[in-house]
This record gives structure tokens, C-alpha cells and sequence, in this order.
């Protein structure tokens, strides 16, 4: 990796962390030492990192104590304060690289970027939706002038706490657009401005890749309560096999703990899928390792395909193909979609979904001899 990938990597890490709120206000960051011995790089790389989120206005560098989150109130005028709330910040890892960019375009653009905190002081769910709602309330209060919110995933409540969340900004009169996945399930639109990639599409692009490389049994492995994201992708694999008159392999469809090689066992006893299509990188990684310890060899025995091109995509022991999320585009189409809804409040509401990418690593066996 490039030394200057190497410090955004880490000072998109950092900038995560604060927003998750794993830094108080005032708090302190790690060393630079601690931070070399982390990441494994040198020294010089990580003062530039520690720079970097100091010219977003982030951190404050003491001389001879260290580096330390800046105190964000008050910002700014309210007409210049955006807000970006994630509140299931941990359970998606596309987000580091999306909230890097929104800091360095709020700062381009001369607006402040308030950051919500991602979690309760716990893991509690209860906890977590409550926070949320507190936060909520806070930024009304700030009266910033505009939200870029990320809809929970992955909790029982999280519907009904997404939904009270965009109601109360909509009768606060706050802007607000969503990022990556709607508050409904698929295929319903909200009333709210969407940005994502287009999920139906992907699902559709890597089922059709595997149907061309022989694969005519294909799974598709999802934790419930997943978001609607992820119906999205599986309709998109549903309609690909459609067209050739095959059907979904449906046992793998709610798996709780992909990372248990018993669990993933007696699903192998029901019926061996020639490929499984994963939710995510993450999901896909921990298959990885649970089929190993069943014997099952990837992509010789069965082909495995991801889905956001985490970074450690091409780290795990056969790498992954997987649709890329792009991040960078992501952020930019959603800030200025913000600034656009900020300036006319009465447009209707947009769903602006961005062309996804397959990338093609050894996991789905197209490299086989």
C-alpha cells in the first residue's frame, strides 16, 4: 500500500472513531508511538495523518501532551452546521471512508460538520436506539441546517426508532438525506432523498457472474433483521436466476453466526450450494473460515462472494470477489444532494443510486485452471 493511502487509512480510522464517540470531547488520542505500533507504519506517516484531521478542524496537537479531540460548541452559525448521524456506525464498514470524505467537503464548502455519536455507552440495544433519539433532539436544538442519517440495521427496534428519528427532524423542519439503505423495506420508498448504490443491480451482476462460470446452485447468506439494502441485493440474485429458470437456495437465507463452524456444518448437511453470495465482506470472511474448518475448500469445493470491498478484501486466505462501494462518490453525490435539499425543500424525493462494480479476486473460482 502507497505511504499516502497509508496515512488516509489512518486518519479516516481516527475520524471514525471519533464519530463513534470512542473520544470525548477534550479526550486524548493515542501516542504517535501507540499509533505506529497499531497501524505498523512510520512515524512521519502518522503526523501527517494527526495533521490532517487538524486542518479539518478536529483534533487540536499540544506540543509536549499529545493530540486531542477539539471541543465542537458552538461551530459555527447554525446556517453553516451540517449534521452526520450513524448511529450503527460499527455494523457497517463502509462508513470510515464515507465520513472522511464528508469532513473534507463540509471544510471545502466552509460548513462545520457536527458529529453524532454512533453508540450508547454499551452494546445494549435499548440503550443505542435511545441515544439515538437524545441525539436527534440535540441537532434540532443546534438547529443545524441539514442531516445526512445512516438508518439502523441489525436491531429489532430499528425500524420503528429510524422512522420516530426522520419524523421528528421532518416536523423540526430539518433537511434530511439518507445514506445507503431507506427506512422501509424493499422495494417501498420513503419520502426522504436516497444515496446508495444500486443494490438490486449488484445482486443481479454477481449472480449472473456466477451463473457464467458453471454455478447453477446459488445461496445466499444474510443475518436477520439485515437491512433493506440487503433484500435489495437478493431480489437482484433472484432475478438473475429467474431469467434462467432456477431458484434461490433459501437454508442459508437468516444465519446468525456465520462464524460458527458447527452452525455453518449442519447447514452444509442440508444441501452444498455450488456458491454463496454473503451480505457483506465481513459475513463473507467469517464463512471463509467456517467452511475451512468443514473442509470445505474455496473456490475449488465452493465459490464465495462479498459484497463492499473492505479493505482487508484481498487479505483473507483466498481473496474476495466482492462489489465495490464507492465511497468517495457516495459522500460527494450526498453532501451536495444535502446542500441542493437545504436550498429547495420543496423537491420531490430523489433516489440517487450509483452504477456498482464487481471486482473479480479468487474466492468465485474464475481464476481456476
Amino acid at each position: 500500500m502507497a505511504e499516502q493511502s497509508k496515512h488516509r487509512e489512518i486518519s479516516n480510522a481516527l475520524l471514525s472513531e471519533i464519530a463513534a464517540g470512542k473520544y470525548a470531547a477534550s479526550g486524548r488520542l493515542p501516542s504517535e508511538v501507540q499509533l505506529v505500533k497499531r497501524f505498523g507504519v512510520s512515524r512521519p506517516t502518522v503526523a501527517r495523518a494527526l495533521r490532517d484531521l487538524q486542518a479539518e478542524g478536529l483534533v487540536v496537537r499540544r506540543a509536549g501532551s499529545g493530540t486531542y479531540v477539539k471541543e465542537q460548541a458552538p461551530p459555527g452559525p447554525p446556517a453553516r452546521q451540517l449534521a452526520l448521524m450513524i448511529p450503527g456506525f460499527r455494523s457497517t464498514e463502509i462508513f470510515e471512508l464515507i465520513c472522511g470524505e464528508l469532513a473534507s467537503l463540509a471544510r471545502a464548502q466552509d460548513y462545520t460538520l457536527v458529529w453524532g455519536g454512533a453508540a450508547g455507552r454499551n452494546d445494549d440495544a435499548d440503550e443505542t436506539e435511545q441515544h439515538a433519539l437524545e441525539l436527534c433532539e440535540q441537532l434540532i436544538e443546534r438547529r443545524v441546517a441539514g442531516v445526512l442519517f445512516a438508518p439502523f440495521e441489525l436491531r429489532h427496534q430499528g425500524d420503528a426508532t429510524n422512522r420516530a428519528i426522520a419524523e421528528r427532524f421532518q416536523e423540526a423542519g430539518v433537511p434530511v438525506v439518507l445514506l445507503d439503505r431507506d427506512l422501509g423495506p424493499f422495494p417501498t420508498r420513503c419520502d426522504l432523498d436516497l444515496v446508495g448504490i444500486d443494490n438490486f443491480t449488484a445482486g443481479y451482476l454477481i449472480a449472473e457472474h456466477l451463473l457464467k462460470l458453471g454455478c447453477r446452485k446459488i445461496a445466499f447468506l444474510r443475518r436477520p433483521l439485515a437491512a433493506a439494502t440487503v433484500d435489495a441485493r437478493i431480489t437482484g440474485v433472484r432475478e438473475a436466476l429467474a431469467r434462467h429458470d432456477l431458484h434461490l437456495a433459501t437454508d442459508w437465507l437468516a444465519v446468525d453466526e456465520p462464524e460458527d463452524a458447527k452452525v455453518v456444518g449442519e447447514l452444509l448437511q442440508k444441501g452444498k450450494p455450488d456458491a454463496i453470495v454473503c451480505a457483506n465482506d465481513l459475513t463473507a470472511a467469517q464463512l471463509l473460515r467456517s467452511l475451512d474448518r468443514n473442509g470445505v475448500r474455496v473456490p475449488h469445493d465452493m465459490r464465495v462472494v462479498g459484497f463492499d470491498d473492505a479493505k482487508y478484501a484481498t487479505l483473507v486466505g483466498v481473496p474476495l470477489t466482492t462489489i465495490h462501494q464507492p465511497c468517495r462518490d457516495i459522500a460527494v453525490t450526498a453532501f451536495h444532494a444535502l446542500l441542493e435539499r437545504i436550498a429547495d425543500p420543496t423537491l420531490p424525493a430523489r433516489s440517487l443510486l450509483l452504477t456498482p462494480r464487481l471486482v473479480v479476486r479468487e474466492s468465485c473460482g474464475a481464476f481456476q485452471n
